[in-house]
């Protein structure tokens, strides 16, 4: 059911407010090419009659769980006429799922889609999802919300183009790729928390030889090791580089002399026990539950395991950003947003839709993210972190944000990179493929996509 285009209509307060906006077309058999960029939006949520939206999420954590709890129940507190059915599973499970759910005839409403073009790029390619433009407009999103976090959820109607384009998604929280440290660990081992690259390094050989695991990792689903890559790739190659084959942009290789030290940094690190024993049979919790328990000096994972390693750990554990290759540089390390909530092109009030999207992402939302440990993707410095290691967590993304030292997952890049990498990886710290053999492989998958042009 397309939606004709309107002239201007704003009602004064109080009353439901109508836009002429960028849009889309409602119709569950929409497809990227009919979408359109028009359409007349409510934001009145109270005046929107009796609705249930259905939502499914990833915020299967303690801290993730906590906030969407929160600001679930302070909606449906300020919108009774609104029904939220929640629909929680892991970030596997959903993913797994997702898919499928979108292409039926009973897909929720709202839903969490991975920024990568493996999900939300298919998706966007597919008509799934609708823009969010003329909401962005109605309630100020992009005033909120700087370009470069925009860029993360944006996509061309046809998805060829990442990073720009039409609005798809709103995330809640950010996250940046750091190392989560064990202090009694370094200080049985007599050393000191690093601050250059080459420090990080010695440690690690300090603390093998003490008979400590230096890190620890679960890489069972293939893409925790893709996290660890991309921390010591921010150490060996440009930013602009790692950008490029990140988004999917041309004009970068895999199989650079940069990317070629990285890899054989992660087999270095292999061969010389510096990772626990079996790591690639062990699954992601239970790795970074293990290190909460005391196995292994350094986790390094993201910043949404912060509020289950605080309540595990308490003051035993800092987090800090990976080493800069020069103590005082800037640090290069993957992050960006968390998972954006996306409306489907099934949803049947997308203003409902959007209204608890805005909702979640609201000044408000945000300082109950803080309280529950998770980081604000916005307002990060006008929020007060909850303990220590929140704080830390703050501090690290805010600084990574101002110096522009965020680089996207390098799943992102191309349709099928996600499983490519994840499983090239895989192979290549099992020693069944060289870094040259993994390095190839990935190049193959980038050139495949980016010379379609």
């Amino acid at each position: 059911m397309n939606r004709k285009a309107c002239a201007a209509v704003v009602a004064v307060a109080g009353t439901a407010l109508a836009a002429c906006a960028p849009g889309s077309s409602g119709s569950g058999g929409s497809t990227a090419s009919s979408q359109s960029t028009e359409r007349a939006v409510k934001t009145d949520a109270a005046q929107l009659g009796d609705v249930t939206l259905t939502v499914w999420d990833q915020e299967v954590r303690g801290g993730g769980n906590a906030q969407m709890t929160k600001n679930v129940a302070s909606f449906q507190a300020k919108y009774p006429n609104i029904k939220i059915k929640r629909v929680s599973r892991s970030f596997d499970d959903l993913s797994k799922t997702l898919r499928l759910a979108l292409s039926g005839n009973d897909a929720p409403d709202i839903v969490q889609a991975n920024n990568t073009r493996s999900q939300m790029g298919q998706f966007v390619k597919a008509g799934q999802l609708i823009p969010l433009d003329p909401w962005m407009k109605a309630y100020g999103w992009d005033k909120r919300y700087s370009q470069s976090l925009r860029s993360v959820v944006s996509y061309s109607p046809d998805a060829k183009t990442f990073g720009s384009g039409n609005l798809y998604g709103l995330p809640q929280v950010g996250e940046v790729v750091g190392v989560y440290v064990n202090k009694d660990k370094l200080a049985k081992a007599g050393v000191q928390k690093p601050t250059d690259w080459a420090g990080f390094e010695s440690s690690l050989a300090t603390l093998k030889g003490k008979g400590e695991v230096p890190l620890m990792l679960g890489n069972l689903d293939k893409w925790p090791a893709v996290h660890v890559f991309g921390v010591v790739q921010g150490q060996n190659v440009k930013a602009d580089e790692i950008r490029k084959l990140g988004f999917g942009n041309a004009g970068a290789s895999w199989t650079s002399d940069g990317n070629k030290k990285a890899a054989s940094t992660l087999v270095d690190w292999v061969d010389k026990g510096y990772l626990n024993q079996g790591f690639n049979g062990q699954g992601y919790d239970p790795a970074w539950q293990a290190f909460t328990k005391g196995q292994g000096a350094y986790l390094i994972a993201g910043t949404w395991l912060q509020a289950d390693i605080s309540k595990a750990m308490g003051d035993k554990v800092e987090f800090m950003l990976p080493p800069p290759a020069q103590a005082g540089g800037t640090t290069y390390t993957t992050g960006a947003s968390g998972q954006p909530f996306a409306i489907t092109n099934k949803a049947k009030n997308p203003d409902a839709a959007a209204a608890f999207i805005n909702h979640i992402t609201t000044p408000e939302a945000m300082k109950v993210i803080a309280e529950t440990e998770n980081l604000p993707v916005v307002d990060t410095a006008a929020q007060k972190a909850p303990n220590a290691l929140g704080q830390q967590v703050f501090t690290a993304f805010d600084t990574t944000t101002k110096n522009d030292g965020l680089l996207p997952y390098l799943d992102w890049a191309t349709p099928t990179m996600s499983d490519t990498i994840g499983a090239a990886l895989q192979d290549m710290l099992a020693k069944k493929a060289t870094p040259d053999q993994t390095l190839e492989k990935l190049q193959k998958d980038y050139s495949d996509f980016t010379s379609k042009g």
